[in-house]
């Protein structure tokens, strides 16, 4: 049981970690960047980028939209630069703990199968409960306990993979939101 135990803790910490990750590359910034690119499309694009800018300048909620639309503000020379820097800084904020869900999922299964190995050997371990015709129930709880701790630790790492999967996508897409949107508050700042 207490092999149980510590197969489900080792899977639940490692599928938290992996779902930090998720929500790291899930909500890298404040606003999402889609949704501004919409709002700044067609003929009212240049009213509403005035109005954003502004709220933008003045919101601490939002620190790296803040400083995109400080820099955005700067003259042309140096605009370039700064739009870049803060590129990477997102580019940092998306890509962190990235190996974490792998790191996880190889924790997750190793554990499992290490955990369900010692199931197994202290299931079998007893000389004394082979002696008599209980043998074929000592092996059948021997098997079923250590089954069940190897599948929770895959349990546990196909959660970290799906994780993986899903933030490598959203961050991704994330990405090439953010550069749509760049481009077009570049139009519009330099209009």
């Amino acid at each position: 049981m207490a092999v149980v135990l510590l197969a489900a803790l080792v899977a639940i910490a490692c599928v938290a970690a992996s779902a930090r990750r998720l929500y790291f590359a899930a909500s890298p910034t404040a606003l999402d960047p889609a949704r501004v690119l919409s709002a700044l499309r067609g003929d009212q694009g240049r009213a509403r980028y005035a109005q954003i800018a502004a709220a933008m300048r003045a919101d601490d909620e939002a620190p790296w939209e803040r400083a995109l639309f400080e820099a955005l503000a700067q003259p042309a020379d140096v605009r370039a630069a700064l739009v870049n820097e803060q590129l990477m800084e997102l580019d940092f904020t998306t890509q962190r703990w990235e190996r974490v869900p792998r790191v996880c999922a190889s924790i997750a299964s190793s554990t499992g199968f290490l955990l369900a190995a010692l199931a197994l050997r202290n299931g079998l371990n007893d000389p004394a409960a082979f002696a008599d015709d209980t043998r074929h129930e000592v092996i059948n709880q021997a098997l079923t306990s250590a089954v069940d701790v190897a599948a929770i630790g895959i349990a546990g790492a196909t959660f970290c993979v799906a994780a993986l999967m899903r933030a490598r996508k959203l961050a991704r897409a994330r990405r090439d939101a953010v550069d749509k949107l760049v481009e077009r508050l570049e139009t519009l700042a330099a209009g």
